[in-house]
């Protein structure tokens, strides 16, 4: 998966043909998740690990553990929308995921197409948007406009905000950023004076989408992966045990439970210290 782990999988649709966005998700015994007056995130993001050792823990090959975690992507979708958290991103394939063995990288990528042609349709009826984010140059032909074909198709939807991060890397995205301002000021569009935080915000992927107010990782690791580097400077994380096929809507509201008895203070003094 994308963290540095596993090789994440959105990309697997596999077998599981019902991806009924629109359902329901499961309602579990709520103790321990949300309070119904507690602050909720506007933005979730999910570093998605565990689908290899799933498997191995079973004695089942690797795709059989990405093609469980492409379920739990569909969970956590319908949790979002459920839930009415306007934003949901997933880290579904890193920039470093390509030193992985050119056979594995071409089976992802021909689970895309898959992933396309089986969910699109019914995550756009299920007004959910999609928005990539990455490093679009030097992709094949084929999956760039794959990625190019959610995003136009889903332009115009508002209910929840579906980002899938897809050759991905936080340090990356900075780079590219600072490169973009930097050509700003050589062709005198932009004063030195005015690259502030606000300036190079804006030059991210993530333009004009909130920051993450809480990030969940699974599988138990605790490290950011090159996820959101910037992004995330104050959110809040939950380091959940379970592997990602084995997230569910119980899990999520589990992680939202956690992050509402978090004091939030973005550097300044805790509002219960009065």
């Amino acid at each position: 998966m994308a963290g540095d782990s596993e090789t994440v999988t959105l990309l697997e649709a596999g077998r599981d043909q019902s991806q009924d966005y629109g359902r329901p998700a499961a309602c579990p015994d709520p103790t321990g998740g949300p309070s119904s007056g507690g602050t909720m995130p506007q933005h979730v993001a999910i570093i998605m690990d565990g689908n290899g050792r799933w498997a191995a823990r079973r004695g089942l090959p690797r795709v059989e553990g990405h093609r469980r975690g492409v379920e739990a992507v569909r969970r956590a979708v319908r949790s979002a929308i459920d839930l009415r958290i306007p934003y949901l991103t997933i880290y579904s394939f890193s920039s470093e995921n390509w030193r992985r063995p050119a056979a594995e990288v071409a089976d992802l990528m021909g689970l895309l197409k898959l992933f396309v042609r089986r969910d699109l349709a019914d995550l756009h009826a299920n007004g959910v948007r999609v928005r990539i984010i990455g490093e679009r140059d030097g992709l094949p032909g084929d999956i760039a406009g794959l990625l190019r074909e959610a995003e136009e198709r889903t332009a115009r939807n508002t209910k929840l905000t579906l980002v899938v991060a897809f050759n991905y890397g936080g340090r990356q995205e900075i780079l590219r950023a600072v490169r973009t301002l930097a050509v700003a000021v050589a062709e005198g569009r932009l004063a030195p004076d005015a690259i502030d935080a606000a300036a190079l915000t804006g030059a991210l992927d993530t333009d004009g989408i909130p920051d993450p107010d809480l990030v969940i990782r699974t599988s138990g690791e605790q490290r950011v992966s090159n996820f959101l580097t910037w992004q995330t400077a104050y959110s809040e994380f939950v380091f959940v045990p379970d592997f990602w096929p084995d997230f569910d809507h119980a899990t999520f509201l589990a992680a939202i439970g956690e992050f509402q008895n978090r004091d939030r203070r973005f550097g300044g003094l805790s509002a219960r210290a009065g």
